[in-house]
């Protein structure tokens, strides 16, 4: 066998390979993004920087579930939400589903809501706002599953054009009360070559988390993040982020095209 065989005979590495990329979202949606890593020869370091937990009281959850089929549509702000929010049984017939995006979409399909409708490209409240199934509402009663507080854009909105829209919390955030140690040692270990973030919420209790020193290695890294709120959160904080595309599959195109121009040295992987 000649050099020239032995050499494309070789296994190509993956376009990740050795990338250590540092996993903020909620521990629930940080293992499928972790696998979609992995799958391209990263080594996923999960720190969910938001813990999610069911309401105080579900009585008003509760209560939602129970007029749902009185409502003429229903939006789900988050894949969480869509955890949290979907009453058990089946979905009353006539009430529309929405998302803001593919991923909060596709949890909702998941659980059995039929016939999701998301925005097409911009996958926040004013993508959601520019829907034409949601300009004619006025006199519709519209529920909304959300966290407890959040932004009100979306609801104002509709309020404008005369709906009558209830918030309904179904679940809480709460900052990470461990694991600040760990991630404090692998960004010690230069083991981390890349940051992930998906809320500013998470933002905020990352850095709450780290001590100054790790924060410092943190600014080091680049961030990236899949809607300019999110960035912006980031650099008030020091950190040196990219705005992606939105969903998974931005935020892994950019780290696709990064590591492309900055490859991981042989001695970190």
């Amino acid at each position: 066998m000649n050099a020239g065989a032995r050499v494309s005979g070789q296994r190509a590495q993956p376009p990740l390979a050795g990338a250590g990329v540092i996993v903020t979202r909620p521990a629930r949606q940080a293992g499928a993004f972790a696998l979609k890593l992995g799958a391209l020869g990263a080594r996923p370091i999960i720190f969910p920087a938001i813990v999610i937990l069911p309401p105080d009281d579900s009585a008003a959850l509760a209560a939602a579930h129970a007029r749902l089929a009185q409502c003429h549509a229903a939006i789900f702000v988050s894949a969480n939400a869509a955890e949290y929010g979907v009453p058990q049984g089946a979905w009353p017939a006539g009430v529309a589903a929405f998302a803001p995006g593919p991923g909060s979409a596709s949890a909702l399909t998941d659980l059995g809501v039929p016939d999701v409708a998301f925005p097409p490209a911009r996958h926040d409240s004013e993508g959601l706002l520019a829907l034409p199934a949601l300009a004619d509402v006025a006199g519709k009663r519209i529920v909304i599953f959300r966290g407890d507080g959040g932004r009100d854009v979306l609801g104002d909105g509709l309020r404008a054009r005369g709906a009558l829209v209830d918030h309904v919390a179904c679940y809480r955030r709460a900052a990470p009360t461990a694991g600040a140690d760990g991630l404090a040692e692998v960004l010690r270990r230069r083991e981390a070559h890349a940051l992930t973030l998906t809320s500013g919420e998470g933002v905020a209790n990352l850095c709450n988390a780290l001590d100054g020193a790790s924060i410092g290695l943190l600014q080091r890294l680049p961030a990236f993040a899949p809607h300019p709120r999110i960035a912006a959160h980031a650099r008030e904080r020091g950190l040196d982020a990219v705005e992606t595309a939105s969903g998974d599959a931005g935020i892994i195109a950019a780290l696709l095209q990064w590591f492309a121009e900055h490859p991981v040295p042989v001695f970190d992987r």
